[in-house]
């Protein structure tokens, strides 16, 4: 996969080439009345979390939660407004695939989060160089709908949430 990506930037060597690895936060207790289909049950920053945790970073054979670049207290989420907000932070502040992260955080919460959510992914204040320009980008549903729209590009954001279990 990261030759794959790479070719994509247009260049074959990595960025940040040695990364800081964390350990992966345990993983949660499912209690039995969440189990529970007929039971109504409000989202939570740890559920948000649960599904974004282990998207591959499209540069290294890592999980985003390994890079630290997700964490579950960089997640809002209000079940009564409707709304989903994440704050990732790129594992350096010229992060070249700040905006191919952020378009797979933001397509697997739209796959997996009812219709009825508003959700907006942004790069965390004072993160990356070009953080302004990313956030205008991921906010802006046309020009996730035509990203969506290009064949090469959702096989990469495939790629990258394609070993999570659902």
């Amino acid at each position: 996969m990261m030759k794959y990506v790479m070719k994509m930037s247009g260049s074959d060597r990595l960025e940040n080439v040695n990364p800081v690895v964390i350990g992966k936060v345990k993983e949660r207790d499912v209690k039995k009345e969440e189990e529970d289909d007929e039971i109504c049950d409000e989202f939570d920053a740890r559920e948000i979390f649960d599904l974004i945790r282990c998207i591959n970073d499209p540069e290294h054979p890592l999980t985003l939660e390994e890079l630290s670049v997700v964490q579950q207290d960089m997640i809002d989420i209000s079940d009564d407004d409707n709304k989903c907000i994440v704050h990732f932070t790129p594992t350096i502040p010229h992060c070249s695939m700040a905006t191919l992260i952020g378009l797979s955080i933001r397509v697997r919460l739209l796959r997996c989060l009812p219709e009825r959510f508003k959700v907006d992914v942004k790069i965390t204040p004072g993160t990356h160089s070009s953080e302004h320009a990313i956030n205008k980008q991921l906010a802006d549903k046309e020009r996730v709908a035509a990203a969506l729209e290009n064949t090469h590009l959702i096989e990469v954001v495939n790629q990258c949430i394609s070993n999570i279990k659902t």
